[in-house]
């Protein structure tokens, strides 16, 4: 067989530390290890999206955008990659297609390269403007199934997925597993059908929270995968992804080895594991999220979801509910049409899921996001809708049939105006649109209209409805 050599994307910088550290680590912890990076040979560097954006303003004081620019400054020679959430963007509501425009032109101009982007729902029509608009801008496309199973969510549905998003011009075609619910034999039949399929590559995402990742990443190796996302082993495993050297050294003198260096590499990992043992010091990486959870496999419920699930019983004090909830979760997903779970409609169904176990009868209440998502606010939903929940919740309202960011104006303008006493650039202006409640502080503090307070603490205070019952809120989002 030729040998073709299977490229990493090492998530270090962006992905490892959100899932294991609340995405806590500083640009100053970056720095030092940036050269040996530059030159590992990795396909690409993941570090910025997800949820770096928020925790740079919120917690660390930092501009996101000049830690990407710093990033690209520090780093030449490698593809830097970021993660959006289509249509939200990096925030947590569909934005008008003239944001999705500047912020995606803004990104690239500060250095990123290739824009992995997804929707929550696979819609793929709250992928095109992000989609359409990193190509008009130079980068590269890298178009994102979000990866779950159901009755609905087979391989052929997501060979044509695959074909449709294609034809929407992707580059590269990317498989999210964001609970690691990938098993390693279906990883290697999804990666034949897709290789048969496109002449795209297939870069594959998974974490290691049901204790199966390097095993998804060696089949689908052995399958033709293209790219895959490791992390360096001070931040591997757990919620995290599979370590990189392990799969470097497995794969070595095979017709897929990497051609990255153990030593290189081991040495990148040693400045970052003073890095994570300070982050542990600080109480920030808790060793729990390195436990294996194998929940995940059996409720479908991915690893955040499941820390978020039990805060909400403890707030409600209902833990004895647990595996009620648990078990109510697969009906409400049912329900509302088999949406994958991942951010926001995991937190949608679990709070749902929740609601229906404490008040003792189902759909009694619904959040307004849930109404959202029934009502079609996030898209079209992949499976039919329990049209009797449906009525409950919404009643008579018209359900959206559009894509959902054809019915929202215009919105640059406005945020221009609203901005422009504290905005001293177009990525001031976004870093507003996406978290209104906290850039217009983290702005004053820069700009030192206002002295820095301490970091918040890396969990904010939940809330709580007259019922106990807890809402959503943002700091329970990970992807």
């Amino acid at each position: 067989m030729a040998k073709k050599p299977l490229y990493i994307t090492d998530t270090i910088l962006r992905d490892a530390h959100q899932s294991q550290a609340a995405t806590r680590m500083r640009i100053e912890d970056m720095l030092p290890a940036c050269e040996l990076l530059d030159n590992m040979g990795y396909w690409s560097l993941e570090c910025w999206g997800g949820a770096t954006f928020d925790s740079c303003m919120r917690f660390l004081n930092e501009d996101p955008w000049e830690r990407l620019r710093t990033l690209r400054k520090a780093m030449p020679k490698t593809k830097l990659q970021m993660l959006l959430r289509g249509q939200n963007l990096l925030g947590y509501k569909h934005y008008a297609d003239d944001v999705v425009e500047s912020f995606v032109k803004k990104s690239l101009e500060n250095g990123i390269d290739v824009i992995r982007i997804f929707d929550a729902l696979n819609d793929p029509r709250n992928m095109a403007a992000a989609m359409k608009f990193t190509k008009e801008y130079g980068g590269t496309v890298e178009a994102a199934i979000s990866y779950t199973s159901s009755p609905v969510h087979n391989e052929d549905y997501f060979v044509k997925l695959v074909l449709e998003l294609e034809k929407m011009g992707a580059d590269v075609i990317c498989i999210k597993d964001m609970a690691n619910l990938l098993l390693p034999f279906d990883a290697y039949s999804l990666v034949k059908r897709l290789k048969e399929n496109t002449g795209l590559p297939i870069h594959l995402h998974t974490h290691n929270t049901t204790g199966t990742g390097d095993m998804v990443y060696l089949m689908a190796a052995q399958a033709g995968v293209d790219i895959v996302d490791t992390a360096l082993s001070p931040m591997a495993n757990g919620t995290s992804q599979p370590t990189t050297e392990s799969l470097v050294a497995t794969l070595k003198g095979t017709e897929r080895d990497t051609g990255l260096d153990l030593n290189k590499l081991s040495e990148a990992a040693a400045h970052f594991r003073k890095v994570a043992q300070r982050l542990t010091d600080e109480g920030v990486l808790n060793p729990k999220v390195l436990h294996v959870d194998t929940n995940t496999l059996l409720y479908q419920v991915p690893g955040g979801m499941l820390s978020n699930l039990l805060k909400q019983l403890k707030d409600a004090k209902a833990e004895d509910k647990y595996y009620q909830v648990l078990e109510e979760v697969p009906r409400v997903r049912k329900d509302f049409g088999y949406p994958p779970l991942v951010t926001p409609t995991s937190q949608i169904v679990g709070s749902q899921a929740v609601m229906n176990v404490l008040y003792g009868e189902r759909y009694k209440v619904f959040p307004k996001e849930s109404k959202g998502l029934l009502r079609g606010e996030y898209g079209k939903l992949p499976g039919e809708v329990n049209e009797e929940v449906r009525k409950k919740a919404i009643g008579d309202e018209e359900v959206i049939t559009c894509r959902p960011a054809d019915l929202i104006e215009p919105e640059m303008p406005k945020y221009r105006e609203e901005t422009k006493a504290i905005a001293k650039s177009e990525e001031d202006v976004l870093c507003v649109a996406m978290f209104p409640q906290v850039a217009p502080k983290f702005l004053d503090i820069r700009d030192g209209r206002v002295k820095p307070a301490e970091e918040a603490k890396p969990a904010a205070k939940p809330a709580v409805s007259k019922d106990g019952v807890r809402t959503l809120y943002v700091q329970d989002v990970s992807i």
